[in-house]
């Protein structure tokens, strides 16, 4: 009984902990807005009665603003981790991440053109999400025709499109525009949560839905899979459908987080291994602990991008170089330090 309520309780605390960031993120902002002034906001925003005690400026900043960003960080931090949870799983590669299958390769290709056709917005956001999705179909058809290891031809199949698609990116900036598109392009790829509107919560609430849900549901079978294809299918799973579903499901969170955020390495790398280091390998719990601790971090890591200096950085920078430093902390501590 110990051991079930253990994981349970850390999970209870990794909600506790996100749900904190959520709200302090409302108060950490260049314009002040104070604690009760937000509560009064988002209370009239759910239709409460409230005396206004704020202006219009701290409205805007707290509804316009602050409300689909925090949102938004959180919702890709919850999919990225979660997306690179089931590839560890279903891989059974540590080293396995989001963009192990040329999503986000297809995405930040879909996006470059479309600058580059001088879309802007939803049209960003649609091309890089149909070109991720198009980006895994490729491989995966590529990985059932190659004979061999199945596993192992979509590994490779990914690697290869995932380069030629990144080929593509860089002949679209070579041509670009370097007074417009080019830095367009270039700060689209480095990743950002700046412009978060409302639609665009609202078009990844869709599929971060579809992808979650059967995740979540599924959890306990996925455990199945990380003993091998004869050991799952000895014990009634049909291991090849259930790998296919977790793979679109990963590439669905994957393609719409980064069509609405661009390129957000080391989450759905560093998250997964910490949550595992915390609950355990155990999917039922692992799928909580990395969606609850990947809003957390993205959330944090958004925060910090945006007032640590006068100038935002883009929060691809923030991960690359928090992620890689916890990471090779991680490959270089002892299991028993």
């Amino acid at each position: 009984m110990r051991t079930k309520r253990r994981p349970v309780t850390k999970l209870m605390v990794l909600l506790a902990v996100l749900l904190a960031l959520f709200h302090l993120s409302f108060l950490w902002g260049r314009l002040e807005v104070p604690l009760p002034q937000v509560i009064g906001i988002l209370a009239e925003r759910c239709g409460l009665s409230v005396t206004p005690t704020w202006t219009d400026t701290m409205a805007v900043a707290v509804l316009h603003i602050r409300l689909p960003r925090i949102l938004l960080a959180a919702m890709v931090g919850c999919a990225l981790s979660a997306a690179g949870t089931a590839y560890q799983c279903v891989f059974q590669n540590p080293m396995a991440s989001p963009d192990i299958l040329g999503a986000s390769s297809g995405a930040c290709f879909g996006a470059a053109l479309a600058i580059l056709l001088g879309h802007s917005g939803g049209g960003v956001t649609a091309l890089a999400f149909g070109f991720s999705l198009l980006t895994v179909g490729l491989v995966y058809l590529i990985g059932r025709r190659a004979r061999g290891s199945r596993i192992l031809n979509m590994l490779l199949a990914g690697m290869m499109v995932s380069s030629l698609f990144s080929a593509g990116t860089s002949y679209i900036k070579l041509v670009a525009d370097p007074s417009s598109k080019l830095p367009e392009i270039t700060y689209w790829l480095m990743g950002s949560l700046s412009g978060a509107q409302g639609k665009d919560v609202v078009f990844f609430l869709g599929p971060l839905l579809m992808g979650l849900i059967p995740l979540v549901l599924l959890r306990w079978r996925v455990n199945l899979l990380t003993l091998g294809e004869e050991e799952a299918t000895a014990m009634g799973v049909d291991a090849a459908r259930l790998r296919l579903v977790v793979i679109f499901c990963a590439t669905l969170l994957t393609a719409a987080s980064v069509s609405v955020s661009g390129m957000i390495g080391w989450v759905g790398l560093v998250i997964p291994h910490f949550s595992c280091r915390l609950v355990g390998n155990d999917c039922r719990y692992l799928f909580p602990a990395s969606m609850l601790m990947g809003g957390s971090f993205l959330l944090l890591v958004d925060n910090i991008s945006r007032n640590l200096l006068a100038t935002e950085i883009p929060i691809g920078i923030l991960t690359a170089f928090i992620g890689a430093p916890f990471f090779l902390y991680l490959m270089t501590r002892k299991e028993g330090a």
